[in-house]
């Protein structure tokens, strides 16, 4: 291994070391007497999000296979969150960063990849950006990480403290501690892909929903088994969903998939954030909005258990836009049902349909 490689190598493993894992915890809920819900908090890592996890994991993968080189460029297509956490590790190795992302992404995740000193490419069609990254990786001698083809190969879905086995870990000592469900939103699908393919290792009935946000094609690609469909558009609920089905999306280890709508998933941040006393991000709203779905499912049967999920990041990053009324105005996303409708059913346990 070449000096500078393993430097590299050292110095990520030596960041990880000094990480603590994140925490899991319990969301009251008094009204809901035998279904408890959790959320695993990822907005901990040091930079804010559950793809901190991923750009470790797509560093590691990268450097050992040589693709990432001294005094070369890193470049990656990224919608903000995993592009604000690679900046951090390219920083932490002394490399030059450059994300390729949508016109549309919030100014608070530009200012956080800037921050770790990441150049930020902006392209107006969110549908070109991989191509975009591609092409920049060839002229600068860089490297293209490329999440959504690698983030299902780069992690060790076996175990080695991945964030299944994280989970079912910090379940052990609980009331249920084999989770009924693990709920989880697809962004490059390797999360939604290591947790499907741990529950199966480990021989666990728990099942694995996966929950979808609209103009994604993620849930279409899933209901007719095809991996060749396309949109023209994208998600509005960033980091997660995509137009295209990405490589690192496997549908064969989802149990169920559902369509979150846009304003459902920010009427349950919304809800959440009021249960909490903080803020998470549109994608956790995302999740726990399925959370709640399949725990009104499961009293209403008189079944008993529990759901985990992930708070994917925390909602600073969204205060100009899931957490403006102005904003959510102007793109006619009306969440005042939805968010009524999780408080409702927090509190009292009747889930109203809309």
């Amino acid at each position: 291994m070449t000096s500078w490689r393993k430097q590299a190598v050292q110095l990520i493993q030596a960041d990880y070391n000094r990480s603590a894992d994140t925490h899991l915890f319990r969301v009251d809920a008094p009204a809901l007497t035998r279904v408890d819900l959790y959320l695993k908090d990822e907005s901990t890592h040091p930079t804010g999000s559950l793809k901190h996890r991923l750009a470790r994991s797509l560093f590691l993968h990268a450097i050992c296979n040589g693709w990432i080189r001294e005094g070369k460029p890193v470049i990656e297509a990224s919608s903000g969150s995993t592009a604000v956490s690679e900046a951090y590790f390219a920083k932490l190795l002394g490399l030059e960063f450059i994300a390729v992302m949508p016109a549309t992404t919030s100014q608070q995740k530009i200012a956080a990849i800037e921050f770790y000193g990441g150049t930020c490419h902006l392209v107006e069609d969110p549908t070109t950006i991989g191509a975009v990254s591609q092409q920049l990786a060839d002229d600068t001698g860089g490297h293209f990480v490329d999440q959504f083809t690698y983030a299902e190969r780069a992690t060790d879905w076996r175990g080695s403290n991945n964030i299944a086995e994280s989970i079912f870990e910090q379940m052990s000592s609980e009331r249920f501690p084999v989770p009924k469900w693990v709920v989880m939103c697809p962004g490059t699908g390797g999360t939604s892909a290591t947790i499907g393919r741990y529950i199966r290792y480990r021989c666990e009935d728990t099942k694995l929903l996966v929950v979808d946000p609209e103009n994604s094609v993620f849930y279409d690609c899933y209901a007719k088994e095809r991996n060749d469909l396309t949109l023209t558009c994208g998600s509005r609920i960033e980091g997660i969903g995509r137009p295209r089905c990405e490589k690192s999306f496997v549908p064969t280890v989802i149990d169920e998939m559902r369509q979150v709508p846009d304003a459902a998933s920010i009427g349950a941040m919304r809800a959440l954030e009021k249960t909490l006393g903080r803020r998470p991000g549109g994608s956790t709203g995302t999740n726990f909005y399925g959370v709640c779905q399949l725990a009104a499912e499961m009293l209403a049967r008189g079944d008993e258990g529990s759901i985990v999920s992930l708070m994917c990041d925390g909602g600073e990053r969204y205060a100009n836009t899931y957490y403006n009324d102005a904003w959510l105005e102007e793109h006619h996303i009306h969440i005042r049902p939805y968010e009524e409708q999780v408080l409702t059913f927090l509190g009292t346990g009747r889930w109203e349909a809309l």
